[in-house]
């Protein structure tokens, strides 16, 4: 029985450090052998623990994440790396990709966004033997870099969803209606209302009913924090 892949979960936020734990287990072939908080942490848990894949988030509170990847591939430290961050510097991203970052899936993100990434991942790892040729090279390459994207209803668009995404996170607790994601987003209300119940179908929102003083109550849509 082939043993599962060793994970090492570095993240300061102890509620999303559980999350990727439990993300992690329930992918077959992964096991998350260890949590760090710090960079600091992370340092001495891989001197003592062998890990095969680091889920490293950037943002630090003892450094930022880039520095720790420099400083254990200098130690002589191999595990494979994939960043779990909120940033969205693409010149962070290419420095990640010279230090061997083999993925960067941005915060938040569901289980299936990172349920892909690491079984492309696994399937990567377990490619064996010699290319016949470019095209087996190229394969294998784009097992690890070009994951699938998510299907989306008809009619939905990736660059849109995001753009609702953001305008509910940014807007907070106080949450928006249909009515106000459409004014800040410029789309119609009953498209604004389409995406705002697909995050909430995907559990990435959440809905409540606002009762004014009459006729049917207004849904107010909350952006949703990982589990």
């Amino acid at each position: 029985m082939t043993e599962p892949l060793r994970v090492l979960v570095v993240e300061d936020d102890p509620v999303a450090a559980d999350a990727h734990v439990l993300y992690v287990n329930r992918v077959p072939g992964f096991r998350a052998t260890a949590t760090a908080h710090t960079a600091a942490e992370a340092r001495r848990v891989l001197d003592r623990v062998p890990v095969d894949l680091i889920l490293l988030d950037l943002n630090l509170p003892d450094g930022h994440g880039l520095a720790l990847a420099r400083s254990l591939r200098a130690a002589g430290h191999k595990a494979d790396v994939i960043a779990v961050t909120s940033a969205r510097d693409l010149a962070v991203v290419r420095e990640g990709v010279s230090l061997g970052f083999i993925q960067y899936v941005l915060k938040p993100f569901t289980f299936a966004t990172l349920r892909d990434r690491l079984v492309r991942y696994a399937e990567f790892r377990a490619a064996a033997g010699e290319a016949t040729g470019q095209d087996e090279v190229d394969r294998a390459l784009a097992t690890l870099r070009a994951p699938a994207p998510a299907t989306l209803p008809k009619g939905l668009s990736g660059p849109t969803l995001e753009r609702v995404a953001r305008t509910l996170r940014d807007a907070g607790p106080e949450g928006l209606t249909a009515a106000a994601t459409a004014d800040a987003t410029g789309l119609s209300r009953i498209t604004a209302r389409r995406y705002l119940e697909h995050l909430v179908a995907a559990g990435r929102a959440g809905r409540t009913p606002r009762y004014g003083q009459v006729g049917r109550p207004e849904l107010t849509y909350r952006w949703l924090p990982p589990p």
